[in-house]
């Protein structure tokens, strides 16, 4: 039953990724730049890196940074099939290692904890209590990073979990939680941070074996192929670092 949702929603991800860049986000929002850089980033890094893209916007005068959030291996078939982009940024080197002819850097890690509604509901303590037939569960799919996280992190645990839903990435993930549509989700500890407020994260020892790498990488096909080395440049730098773990984020 699990494979047969796992296909649904893979079939799902890549529809949404053939979409184009239709549902892609602007990092600000001032136009008319004579120069725009096109970044395609895991969704988990919306919030930094939109923080950082304004920044990059301040120091390159004229300049627009677009973002494509998104899963990533539906961002990395996007690029495979010839969207125009100019910079990578996945949340797992399998995802990363899709796309051809580049050279990525490892900037942050990032670690799966439990998501739970405002006020733990269901009383979720442990990993284990997943398992319970009556608590309903949200994970990612298996295709994209915190789906392949969750994997590992239930094996590791020895257990088995049987979602209710199987999302496209991780934000819509936890958005389930959020709208109090499941009892608990496995997703990044930086979503949960940026929806503080809104959901409890929960700890479990196990998230420990699923820790995930971000690589990120200027693509061999870059419009703009110097703005993208100092936009990696500026993620990998003091200032980005500083975002990216106020954020939640580990340093490699």
């Amino acid at each position: 039953m699990i494979k047969r949702l796992i296909g649904a929603a893979a079939a799902l991800v890549l529809t949404v990724a053939l979409a184009g860049c239709g549902s892609s986000s602007d990092a600000g929002s001032g136009g008319g730049g004579d120069k725009e850089l096109v970044v395609f980033a895991a969704a988990s890094l919306t919030e930094s890196f939109t923080e950082i893209g304004k920044l990059f916007e301040k120091e390159h005068a004229g300049t627009t940074v677009r973002f494509n959030f998104a899963a990533s291996s539906a961002l990395a078939q996007q690029i495979v099939q010839g969207a125009p982009a100019d910079v990578f940024a996945a949340a797992s080197p399998a995802t990363m290692g899709q796309v051809p002819n580049v050279s990525p850097e490892v900037f942050v890690k990032n670690s799966l904890i439990i998501a739970v509604p405002k006020g733990n509901p269901a009383k979720i303590t442990s990993l284990k209590d997943l398992t319970d037939p009556s608590v309903k569960v949200a994970l990612c799919a298996e295709q994209v990073p915190c789906g392949a996280a969750a994997v590992k992190a239930l094996k590791a645990a020895g257990i088995t979990v049987k979602p209710v839903t199987l999302e496209q990435d991780v934000k819509a993930t936890l958005t389930k939680v959020e709208l109090g549509e499941v009892d608990a989700a496995l997703v990044y500890r930086t979503d949960v941070k940026s929806a503080a407020g809104k959901v409890d994260g929960i700890e479990f020892p196990e998230s420990a074996q699923a820790i995930n790498d971000y690589p990120i990488a200027v693509l061999p096909k870059a419009p703009q192929p110097e703005l993208a080395k100092q936009f990696v440049a500026l993620v990998r730098s003091e200032q980005g670092r500083s975002i990216l773990t106020r954020v939640g984020f580990d340093l490699p």
